[in-house]
């Protein structure tokens, strides 16, 4: 297959869970890693109320479950329509290699969802965003931190479990 065939896969998906009539929106997605496909999702928020339920998240879910780790390193994602920040988000997390989208986010504002003012507000400092936040207890949050990177140290397994997952912000982005 190649990256057409997947891209057909993905809109094909998105478009047989859409038209099953129970709350998939038109949103399909894959994870391919070296040909084969490891992971699947379509947008399922109508169905499950769960607002995390984008396609590319499912897809992500899916394929970390397979691949028994949350490093997708090596593989690429194919989606019917361009990722929003918390599908970008979770990609990113995830150290996918390449992304492949059909229609853009663009194209989703003439069809009622305008993910622009999501993508301006999260880019902000938290305290500048639109939703009002309040730190608490903030230095007992850090000493959790600082307890857990220290258990780490001490514990072998805890150092090899965490090797195997993709630890964020320490893995080049450059690739």
């Amino acid at each position: 297959m190649d990256k057409k065939d997947y891209m057909q896969r993905a809109i094909d998906l998105a478009r047989t869970k859409m038209l099953e009539g129970r709350g998939h929106w038109p949103y399909g997605c894959l994870i391919v890693r070296d040909g084969e496909i490891v992971g699947e999702g379509c947008n399922d928020m109508g169905f499950s109320l769960d607002p995390t339920g984008h396609g590319e998240i499912v897809a992500i879910r899916d394929a970390c479950r397979r691949l028994g780790t949350m490093d997708l390193t090596g593989c690429e994602l194919y989606t019917s329509c361009e990722p929003c920040s918390l599908c970008s988000s979770a990609i990113w997390l995830t150290n996918i290699a390449k992304v492949y989208y059909g229609a853009s986010l663009k194209d989703c504002r003439g069809h009622g969802s305008d993910f622009d003012p999501l993508r301006h507000d999260v880019g902000k400092p938290i305290h500048e965003r639109s939703i009002p936040a309040e730190r608490v207890l903030g230095e007992e949050g850090s000493a959790l931190l600082a307890e857990w990177a220290a258990l780490i140290q001490k514990t072998p397994a805890m150092q090899e479990e965490r090797s195997r997952h993709a630890p964020i912000g320490e893995r080049s982005r450059s690739e």
